[in-house]
């Protein structure tokens, strides 16, 4: 990671002196060191970084704003703002391991097309952050990032299955795959219609790992690699971003490479429908009728709402072996987007127990999400007057709620379901950052798992 973490302190290490806002006077600072942050202004506002300079004109340690102190993972703007060099606290930090991770997170930096990394840092790890636990998480949002900030010329369908693959063999996992026209021939009809119109085939990317007697845990990942909105096309300025299709898919590989670099106690699934939403002479149509795996007929609405319909048959054939706990995470509407912004993603459950878990896991790793309603009396709006739904309402209200309730009808014999839909994107950069590809939800989603299953 680019910002070394160290169990002892080295040698060289220079003090970072964490302030408050409106703090400096009992921050415990020297003379010197005070007039020096009287003289250049700073206040210990959030995120602000003060360079020391020593006696001998060397750098001798460096002030960070914490501001008033209620985000553990606002130390990120230590990775960016930092001279090079190692590091340590002086004087711990109230959340060690937010604190340490936000560092740590700060630090990343897209580097496959050429971009140089960031600057050298060490840090020594505050007493009682587990290393191990802290480099897994690390890890996992590092992946995520550079998934989906890979765009679609170099990860499309078959390249999301060849990072599966890698990820598989570091942990043993097994993977098996159905492609092209196989999916049809083993019941995934709508995976096959949206993909089928791409030079790189539809395919259904399975990975199992673990115990075969342990609780099950199935994840199910939306991995449109590329959406042109099919038929119904968006237009240019929405196309831009749409490389980050697949972050649902990105995002439970992430939360997998967790769960298997910590060996929890779990018989652990994997689900990607893969495919690149195009446009040919074979795409599927507005106004078709799709069969499904699960024997519901749906009518297209809409070919720009195609996340719903590959997930619909993965979550058919997830939902078959009732495991413990069924996630599915997508970036399937911009209206979660409209009502609750980039940074807070919203998602579904009818579990109780799973949804104040997952609340309070939220709070507590500061891995922010929000519980939207099942409002049954919106699943009317899915109805067709030819097949058995819609895949999209015609009023346009109530979007995302509307998307969960189409992907609940597939999810019947698992009550420990929910539903994630996620941006995966940070649109401005951030303390623990910067922008393009982001992890959402899967800290919070760890740390319940590990909770009950670890």
């Amino acid at each position: 990671m680019p910002v070394e973490l160290f169990e002892q302190k080295p040698s060289d290490a220079l003090p970072i002196h964490l302030v408050a806002k409106g703090g400096l006077e009992n921050a415990g600072l020297a003379a010197d060191v005070l007039a020096w942050a009287n003289a250049n202004g700073f206040a210990g506002e959030a995120g602000k970084v003060l360079a020391i300079p020593g006696a001998d004109g060397r750098l001798a340690g460096a002030l960070f704003g914490i501001g008033n102190g209620d985000s553990g993972l606002a130390f990120g703007a230590l990775a960016r703002n930092l001279p090079e060099g190692n590091w340590h606290f002086q004087g711990a930090p109230a959340q060690p391991e937010l604190a340490t991770l936000g560092a740590s997170l700060g630090g990343y930096v897209f580097t496959r097309y050429g971009k140089k990394p960031g600057r050298a840092l060490g840090l020594e790890l505050p007493a009682g952050v587990d290393m191990a636990r802290l480099h897994r998480i690390v890890d996992a949002v590092f992946l995520v990032r550079d998934l989906v900030n890979t765009p679609t010329n170099d990860m499309g369908p078959s390249a999301l299955e060849a990072a599966v693959r890698k990820l598989a063999g570091v942990h043993g996992a097994d993977v098996k795959v159905t492609l092209g026209d196989d999916l049809l021939t083993h019941n995934f009809p709508m995976i096959h219609a949206v993909g089928r119109a791409s030079d790189d085939a539809p395919r259904l990317i399975d990975l199992s790992w673990g115990p075969q007697d342990a609780p099950k845990v199935t994840l199910v990942g939306k991995g449109v690699c590329f959406d042109t909105g099919g038929l119904d096309i968006k237009p240019a300025s929405s196309m831009l971003l749409m490389k980050k299709d697949m972050g649902g898919a990105a995002n439970v590989l992430g939360l997998a490479s967790m769960i298997m670099a910590a060996r929890l106690n779990v018989r652990l699934r994997v689900l990607i429908p893969a495919v690149e939403n195009a446009i040919s002479a074979n795409a599927f149509r507005p106004g078709d009728v799709l069969q499904s795996r699960k024997g519901i007929s749906v009518e297209i609405g809409n070919t720009d709402a195609e996340g719903r319909l590959v997930l619909a048959d993965a979550l058919a054939l997830a939902d078959d072996e009732q495991p413990q706990m069924l996630i599915d995470m997508a970036t399937l509407t911009g209206a979660a987007r409209v009502a609750l912004g980039p940074d807070l993603p919203p998602f579904y459950t009818d579990d109780e127990a799973l949804a104040a878990d997952l609340a309070a896991a939220s709070v507590t790793v500061e891995d922010p999400i929000w519980r939207m309603p099942l409002w049954k009396p919106y699943d009317s709006k899915l109805s067709s007057k030819i097949a058995d739904m819609n895949n999209v309402t015609t009023d346009g209200f109530a979007g995302s709620i509307t998307a969960a309730l189409f992907l609940k009808r597939f999810v019947e014999k698992t009550p420990g379901w929910a539903h994630f839909d996620i941006f995966a994107w940070n649109p401005s950069d951030r303390p623990h950052g910067p922008t393009g590809g982001e992890a959402q939800a899967i800290r919070a989603l760890e740390k319940v798992i590990s909770a009950r299953f670890g």
